[in-house]
């Protein structure tokens, strides 16, 4: 099943999200000890298309348990850098 995550920053985390970005990366390199196929992910930004406010990922998960699962694990779940993330069922319908 897909997933929808998305993840929006608190304010004043962009440092934070900066310092935690390698290890942010190298997580998302291999999720399949979760079970979770990232089919799209990349960030979020504010109006000016640049600085970075959240993240967004389309996850294949068996479930709804290993997609919170992946995002529980995420370094950037581990810093606090999250002030909210909704996981949303999603069915395709184009693209």
């Amino acid at each position: 099943m897909l997933f929808a995550i998305h993840a929006v920053d608190r304010e004043g985390a962009l440092d934070t999200r900066l310092a935690h970005y390698e290890a942010h990366k190298a997580f998302l390199a291999d999720t399949s000890a979760f079970g979770v196929r990232i089919v799209m992910s990349g960030p979020l930004v504010s109006d000016d298309g640049a600085t970075m406010i959240g993240s967004l990922f389309l996850v294949e998960a068996p479930d709804r348990d290993a997609a919170e699962r992946f995002n529980a694990a995420d370094p950037f779940h581990k810093a606090d850098i999250w002030a909210r993330v909704t996981i949303t069922g999603f069915l395709r319908r184009q693209g």
